[in-house]
């Protein structure tokens, strides 16, 4: 799972993701060997509010795989933040395609077409999870296109949103 695109996926739905259904959803779906949930993390915040959700799922059969965003300064001295989990997702999947039959990928990033059609060389499945239901679409038209299947998450919508309460009951 690319991270901030599914979070940006399901913001865009206008919905939030219960990670606890998620994982339920696709264990119906397939054997679920492992569930990878990539992102950068903002590190020098004393709070973060994404360290619960990590936390959260670290303990509830997710791994967690984060780098801390650089930070640094544009050419006006506004702050930026610069953080990419690509690389590391992409490795990530070429490592495992040996051991397994299909792989889901969260993302609408059209730059893992290039990761799909390598792991589909070698035999391998792969779902991508992602929409275009919303406006603009979140998948760029190249990875749709170049998976073997995919899933729009506003299909999904209604079994894996989170209802409203606490964090530890409805992630």
């Amino acid at each position: 799972m690319d991270g901030d695109s599914l979070h940006l996926t399901a913001r865009a739905l206008r919905f939030d993701v219960d990670y606890r259904k998620l994982l339920g959803e696709f264990r119906g779906r397939a054997n679920v060997l492992r569930a990878f949930y990539y992102t950068a993390i903002v590190d020098n915040q004393d709070y973060s509010g994404v360290r619960p959700l990590l936390d959260w799922l670290d303990y509830n059969g997710f791994t967690v795989v984060s780098k801390p965003v650089k930070e640094f300064s544009d050419e006006r001295g506004r702050r930026k933040f610069k953080g990419s989990m690509g690389i590391d997702l992409a490795v990530g999947v070429m490592q495992l395609s040996e051991q397994l039959d299909e792989i889901f990928l969260f993302s609408g990033d059209g730059g893992f077409s290039s990761l799909v059609r390598a792991v589909q060389r070698r035999g391998v499945r792969v779902t991508v999870v992602s929409s275009c239901s919303t406006q603009p679409t979140v998948i760029a038209d190249e990875l749709r296109r170049q998976a073997d299947d995919f899933i729009d998450l506003a299909q999904l919508q209604s079994r894996i949103e989170r209802n409203s309460g606490r964090m530890e009951e409805h992630m």
